[in-house]
């Protein structure tokens, strides 16, 4: 038995993802076709098709050696090759951080590994993914288990190295092993890994990261600056047996505990190895029991749910999978954290794909239905005023076409209007973007440099880190100061349009900057624990300033080019749901005024008119009725939802129900 409740879980969570990647795409077609398209909604609808496209479910297992990470992975995802396929047995196995992926443009399965001599270099592991030839590529050949197994030892592998050597490279010498000689300790050989295998739930997107204990999780600040923030979902691994040791609690406040607030991921307790706890003499009660006492004592020192922590047997789990025993299954528990990953992390996914993408586009389309549904009922209604003055309506037809002029002028000017409106707002998001461009970002970074690198004292070291971070702290402070005036402009604009069209009130988008400054907050405290890490402070100050610019300062520039970028985007697309609303008015009123033209020929008969109204009455009952359709798909819900499963996420009450 393989994971068959997520398998089926993400595979209708893929299939919903098609759905609305076909039905943005016939939106696309069918604005262009209805000449009701602009070059900005089409730039909205490609961001949403591409993040559909690219977008990924990542799990990571996080936890100090020996709590059986990788068996648990072993047991969820290898099982079928009936033997462990990554290492796993006493001691240190995961030595370096390992990403298991599908990757659809290589045609054969691989495992790539970056050499640990890299960390000397300034450039972070995402740096290194651009430079492929870094890495040592090993083939991997999936129809031979053998074969699997000897490629995946070679991420355990670790290698001598001179004390000192291993100091600059990041490591604590007393958390390395002795190589046997004076003078020399035992390395990972490997920065870091990426295997690439196809497997059913990785093919439909699923990522999975295994990580290395606390040693590397301190040696490897991206692990917790980037990689695990990234995630859908944490997995924090514990042993029944130790219960919480005082170095699972230090893992678990320094790098763990705030993700919850701070980021997408879901954080829950896996308590393994539950089989230590099983005693065939005291019965099965007696030994639920004793789980239970273990789970809520882990519960309360974690400060979590509960229903958080996940009793389970890794080890039995494998062991049941490959000899097909299903009691032994069962009593293993693992069913209870594959029911868990299939509702809690899927249902998580879909609600942001339909926050970032569904929703964004349903504004669009109702746009374009309100629009024409307008429409329809004027054409209607002028019908209905034709076909009654059936002797004059020569005259009621130059009537209709100056009021329809009319409205078309009065749309012109609002269109003129919101573009300066536009042009405005553009200025006021290059006030924006102008807070955190590049230059003085650069500027800051220069300082740091200096400051680190001139200075011998501990103290010298963090003013310079202290400094760095005031002042990138200033600059988001400007921005906001900037985006509330920007926002108090979109909020006026938007209350006019309200204003003058009752039946089409939008809310104003704001621009919301508190996301990024409470990112950078985060990115402070791990400076400050840096900073304050006296050991660290010893090593030799290039090395020092290497690894802070590395990892820390990557991140504040890739923060500061996100603010960019959403900054642009936001002020470009503020006002697009008035544009695209007036826009299509306007466009609708132009194709309207041909009609009423062409129906004014002298030539024409009162029966020939009524037929071509009619005819076009017809057309716009067609657009209106593809638009209805698309707005149909669209707003369906979920595949989690649509099943009425039960979805206890943060602030999120749903239906109780089961995964099957």
């Amino acid at each position: 038995m393989s994971m068959e409740r997520l398998s089926q879980q993400v595979d209708a969570y893929v299939a919903w993802k098609r759905e609305l990647i076909r039905e943005i795409t016939r939106y696309r077609s069918w604005l262009v076709q209805n000449r009701l398209g602009s070059e900005a909604v089409d730039a909205r609808l490609d961001r949403a098709l591409r993040l559909l496209r690219t977008d990924h479910i990542t799990l990571a297992f996080v936890g100090e050696f020996s709590r059986g990470k990788t068996e648990l992975i072993n047991s969820l995802f290898f099982s079928e090759y009936g033997q462990r396929m990554l290492p796993s047995h006493a001691g240190r196995t995961t030595m370096c951080p390992t990403e298991l992926f599908f990757d659809p443009s290589s045609e054969r399965s691989y495992i790539r590994l970056l050499p640990i001599e890299t960390r000397a270099a300034e450039a972070s592991v995402a740096q290194f993914k651009r430079i492929p030839r870094h890495w040592v590529n090993i083939p991997l050949d999936i129809t031979d288990p053998n074969n699997m197994t000897l490629a995946f030892a070679q991420v355990a592998k670790t290698k001598p190295m001179p004390v000192e050597q291993a100091i600059q490279l990041g490591f604590l010498p007393e958390m390395l092993e002795s190589a046997g000689k004076p003078g020399l300790v035992l390395v990972p050989a490997w920065r870091h890994a990426m295997v690439n295998f196809d497997h059913p739930l990785l093919r439909q997107g699923l990522r999975i990261l295994d990580t290395p204990g606390l040693n590397a999780l301190g040696s490897e600040p991206e692990l917790t600056l980037s990689m695990l923030p990234n995630a859908q979902a944490i997995l924090f691994l514990l042993a029944a047996d130790t219960g919480v040791t005082a170095s699972d609690m230090s893992i678990w406040q320094q790098h763990i505990r705030q993700l919850d607030d701070d980021t997408q991921a879901s954080l829950f307790a896996v308590l393994n190895k539950i089989d230590v706890l099983w005693d065939d003499l005291a019965g099965e009660d007696y030994v639920q029991k004793a789980i239970g006492v273990v789970r809520n004592d882990t519960a309360k020192q974690l400060g979590i749910s509960p229903s958080h922590v996940l009793p389970l047997s890794a080890k039995q789990a494998l062991l049941a999978k490959v000899r097909k025993d299903g009691p032994l299954l069962a009593r293993s528990q693992l069913a209870d954290l594959e029911n868990l990953l299939c509702d809690r992390i899927v249902a998580q996914k879909e609600r942001l794909i339909e926050d970032r993408v569904v929703n964004q586009v349903l504004a669009l389309l109702n746009n374009s239905q309100h629009v024409l549904t307008l429409r329809l009922d004027k054409v209607r209604e002028q019908q209905q005023l034709l076909s009654g003055h059936q002797q004059d309506n020569g005259q009621m037809l130059f009537e209709l076409t100056a009021k329809t002029k009319e409205d078309h002028s009065q749309h012109h000017k609002r269109l003129l209007g919101l573009k300066t409106n536009q042009r405005l707002l553009k200025r006021q998001g290059d006030l924006l973007r102008n807070a955190v461009r590049p230059e003085r970002l650069e500027d800051h970074l220069a300082k740091v440099r200096e400051g680190l690198s001139g200075s011998w004292t501990t103290l010298g070291i963090n003013q310079a880190i202290l400094n760095f971070f005031r002042s990138v702290d200033h600059d988001l402070g400007s921005l906001s100061q900037e985006a509330e005036m920007a926002n108090k402009m979109v909020a006026a604009i938007y209350r006019r349009h309200n204003e003058e069209n009752p039946l089409h009130g939008v809310d104003a988008p704001q621009f919301n900057s508190k996301r990024y400054l409470r990112e950078l907050q985060q990115l402070h405290k791990k400076a400050d624990q840096f900073r304050l890490h006296l050991r660290t402070l010893l090593t030799e100050q290039r090395s020092l300033t290497r690894r802070f610019f590395a990892t820390l300062v990557q991140e504040v520039i890739g923060l500061h080019q996100r603010l960019r970028i959403e900054a642009e985007q936001w002020a470009n697309d503020a006002l697009m749901p008035l544009m695209q609303h007036t826009m299509e008015h306007k466009q609708l009123l132009e194709t309207h005024m041909l009609r009423l033209k062409a129906l004014a020929q002298e030539t024409q008969q009162t029966r020939q008119r009524g037929q071509q109204l009619s005819r076009y009455v017809a057309e716009l009952e067609t657009q209106l009725s593809q638009a209805n359709e698309m707005l149909r798909a669209l707003r369906r819900p979920a595949p989690i939802q649509r099943q009425g499963k039960v979805v206890s996420l943060p602030g999120v009450a749903r239906q109780q129900g089961s995964c099957e």
